[in-house]
């Protein structure tokens, strides 16, 4: 007997509860309204699936690390390298291991971080990393073989022109000097070390491609050497972008060109 008034007071209670559908609101159903509650989509995703929903979770969000001091050490890296070549130090008149330096971490890695830079908003350093990336890049190209450029330098008969092609690399190195010079004139209002590390690279190209041009030992080993002060530059703003009072016990101060 009490059994069955339970259930007929269960039944009772159960008729007096307004069940109503699952209804959506928002310009793009982004709500979900059950009963007299209203809930946002992503709230209710969390709790099926989260973001192993492809094309439903909300997207991720990431925070990125300054990407410039890798891209700034591959730069001071390479352009030692190179620069130690150029000035033909020891006697080093061989650039395979540059090329492989070139190729690795000045193209590969400073071409990277000029992506990552892009990523976080930075168009100057992305465009000056993706495009000194290239560079290198470009200068392995030429010392491999398999992508005979120089090789195709030739006479009529079959012989080296090693004239013609140092002009043709004379003239690309001026055009690395004219987009140096043109970054250079975007650094005037940053730092004192990044405007200089710009104005020594400039002078590096128009040595090179002076060198080039004449076929001057010395000019180009004076190119080395103005080389070997940009890569020190790049160096210490590599690591003025890492160092910090919390894991160094020195920091020096940079000095602003912008005293506005």
């Amino acid at each position: 007997m009490s059994e069955s008034i339970s259930t007929k007071e269960d039944r009772d209670r159960g008729s007096s509860l307004d069940v109503s559908r699952i209804q959506t609101a928002g310009e793009n159903d982004e709500y979900i309204i059950i009963g007299n509650q209203k809930f946002h989509r992503y709230e209710l995703m969390a709790a099926f699936g989260g973001t192993m929903n492809p094309g439903l979770s909300p997207p991720p969000k990431h925070k990125f690390a300054n990407p410039a001091p890798i891209g700034l050490s591959a730069f001071g890296m390479t352009t030692f390298c190179m620069s130690l070549y150029n000035a033909q130090a020891m006697g080093v008149t061989i650039p395979n291991v540059v090329v492989i330096m070139g190729a690795f971490y000045g193209g590969a890695a400073q071409f990277l971080a000029g992506v990552w830079d892009l990523c976080v908003g930075n168009t100057f350093g992305g465009t000056a990393f993706c495009s000194f990336g290239a560079y290198w890049m470009a200068y392995m190209a030429m010392h491999v073989k398999a992508f005979n450029v120089i090789d195709a330098y030739v006479f009529e008969d079959g012989t080296p022109d090693t004239r013609q092609f140092h002009n043709a690399h004379g003239f690309f190195l001026v055009a690395w000097a004219l987009y140096s010079f043109m970054l250079c004139s975007l650094t005037l209002k940053s730092t004192v070390a990044f405007c200089v590390m710009f104005i020594c690279l400039t002078v590096t190209f128009i040595l090179l491609a002076i060198g080039e041009f004449t076929d001057k030992v010395g000019v180009t080993r004076a190119g080395g050497v103005v080389g070997l002060v940009t890569a020190f530059l790049g160096w210490y703003n590599a690591w003025a972008g890492v160092v910090t009072k919390t894991n160094a016990y020195f920091t020096f101060y940079s000095i602003p060109l912008d005293r506005s």
